[in-house]
């Protein structure tokens, strides 16, 4: 077949022959296990004929890559196949094996412990030591992530890779990249494997997602226009933000807001198309967010 075959994350590839294997069974890119060190990776972009992705933001699994059968195994979904059920973030009681019976309450604090709880990666500050190995792909955690997270989190990178195309000695990471990086659910950000530890905290000590804006509604249609499938509420005098492609981003005011025969409202709700003034340019697909103050 003259379709191309890239290799999940999922297969987890961590060695030289495992590529080769791959390789002669007729993939032509892998992504490889986020267990990797930048060391490994370089050694493997070194030596390797398959074109190389590397996982370079989203949320981290304590297990193994492709390895974890709990999902699957308490609820049917698998977590090879995009469909985890994530149960390390549930709460787990302790048993030891000879007290039957007994259940042993294990807390860090009083929300409970977070043994299995990971952070998040992120690795855009660290982009260069990636792109100079001429890694084919870097990869984006998007299955089962909303719309917003998707736009946000990839013009993000985006412009960051570009940046550096550009001109990579004076390339350095915009803190406008990571304020955006912010704004949208995460848990804590950390770098993973890809550089020696600094400290033993990859585990986040809270089950609870960092975010700072809401996703209230897409655009489809730009000047003047209409906003449809509103994600979450927001009112008449409210800020949002704009956003779009090439990290466009517009503040304004909700000055008015109506149904689209007209009929005036005090408030958007999800799943209704309304119709508000604009920023000049927006356009169709573009999205608005409500970002809550830095002291709320």
């Amino acid at each position: 077949p003259e379709r191309e075959i890239h290799l999940s994350t999922q297969a987890n590839s961590t060695n030289a022959a495992a590529l080769e294997f791959w390789r002669q069974a007729g993939v032509s890119r892998v992504n490889l296990a986020r267990e990797l060190s930048l060391e490994e990776i370089a050694m493997l972009a070194g030596r390797s004929s398959v074109e190389l992705e590397v996982f370079v933001h989203g949320a981290m699994c304590v297990a193994w890559s492709g390895r974890c059968l709990i999902s699957s195994a308490l609820t049917g979904r698998s977590a090879n196949r995009g469909d985890c059920a994530q149960p390390c973030r549930w709460q787990w009681p302790l048993v030891e094996p000879t007290r039957p019976g007994e259940i042993f309450t294990l807390e860090q604090d009083r929300a409970g412990s977070y043994l299995f709880n990971s952070r998040d990666l992120c690795l855009i500050e660290h982009l260069p030591k990636l792109l100079e190995l001429g890694i084919s792909a870097l990869k984006i955690e998007g299955r089962m992530k909303s719309r917003y997270y998707v736009a946000a989190v990839t013009r993000v990178y985006r412009a960051a890779i570009d940046a550096w195309y550009q001109n990579p000695e004076a390339w350095r990471c915009d803190p406008v990249w990571l304020e955006e990086l912010d704004k949208v659910s995460h848990r804590p950000y950390d770098t993973g494997f890809l550089l020696p530890r600094r400290d033993a905290a990859t585990e986040t000590a809270s089950s609870r997602y960092v975010r700072s804006c809401d996703f209230v509604g897409v655009v489809i249609e730009g000047d003047g226009g209409l906003l449809v499938e509103g994600r979450n509420r927001f009112c008449l005098g409210e800020r949002l933000e704009l956003i779009g492609p090439g990290m466009r981003t517009e503040s304004f005011i909700v000055e008015e807001l109506s149904r689209p025969d007209g009929t005036a409202l005090e408030a958007a709700h999800a799943n209704y198309q309304v119709r508000l003034p604009l920023p000049d340019g927006a356009r169709p697909g573009d999205l608005l967010r409500r970002c809550r103050p830095q002291d709320a």
